[in-house]
């Protein structure tokens, strides 16, 4: 019997550049060309990130609405998440108003970035509940679930909304993920009923990935986090990470949630 997971593609992430990686998709047009290569190798899923005219991070509507047009056009079926990521530029207030004006399906949401205003942060819970927005609650530490737990006993955050994602390693200073660094999330998520996701920094991240898929869980790779294969070599594009993690999730019989999947097409 087939074992599934679902498994989203982050394309470009919040500082990356062309200069680091000439195929990283930062225009609409690349991002849905990116879905579609992605959504043909497995990925079930993409998270945007958008960028204003000199590329730097933003949380622009138009911008983004341009974005998740052209991916669903591209990619039929992809499940389509925005950022809210602040980046330092960004309060809750802007992360609230993007939430409000824009009305995503589905969008991640730093616990950590919203416990800069607790109050606005209930107020972006309360919209994502009213209108059926499904969150992905991001967890960059063990803390960030502890405040979780306590949002949620609280009643700020509604136990319809328990889907998290565990952040292994980090940008700047730069930490590189290990699988084991899993260990103390889900130690400290024991008893929670979580729909949990794992992405991870630096080469690791497909073995974080596998182990994530191998323990229940599900997974994000792409450029935001990672641009190396397992054996350290640059990958050439978005496609083949999302390639490369499925073909070594298959060999101990898991597939990712989708169509393509299910009927072994892959392209």
């Amino acid at each position: 019997m087939q074992k599934t997971y679902d498994l989203m593609v982050a394309p470009n992430g919040a500082r990356m550049t062309k200069q680091d990686h000439a195929n990283l998709p930062m225009s609409a047009k690349e991002l849905a060309d990116t879905a579609r290569q992605a959504q043909n190798k497995g990925a079930t899923g993409i998270h945007l990130h958008v960028r204003d005219a000199p590329g730097r991070h933003s949380l622009g509507l138009d911008r983004y609405q341009d974005a998740i047009d052209a991916v669903q056009a591209a990619a039929p079926g992809l499940e389509v998440q925005i950022s809210t990521e602040s980046m330092n530029i960004y309060d809750v207030a802007d992360q609230l108003a993007c939430l409000d004006q824009l009305r995503p399906k589905a969008a991640s949401l730093s616990i950590r970035e919203m416990a800069r205003d607790p109050k606005l942060g209930r107020k972006a819970y309360a919209l994502a509940a009213e209108t059926g927005m499904k969150l992905q609650h991001i967890l960059y530490s063990t803390q960030d679930l502890h405040t979780l737990k306590n949002w949620i006993e609280e009643g700020i955050i509604k136990d319809t909304s328990l889907d998290v994602i565990f952040v292994l390693g980090q940008y700047s200073p730069q930490v590189r993920a290990r699988p084991e660094d899993l260990i103390p999330f889900l130690t400290g998520a024991l008893g929670s009923n979580y729909r949990w996701t794992v992405c991870a920094f630096g080469p690791a991240e497909q073995s974080c990935a596998l182990a994530a898929i191998f323990l229940g869980g599900h997974a994000r790779i792409g450029f935001e986090n990672n641009v190396q294969a397992p054996d350290g070599r640059v990958v050439s594009d978005n496609a083949c990470a999302v390639g490369n993690l499925v073909s070594a999730a298959k060999l101990s019989g898991y597939y990712p949630r989708s169509c393509r999947a299910q009927e072994g097409v892959f392209q």
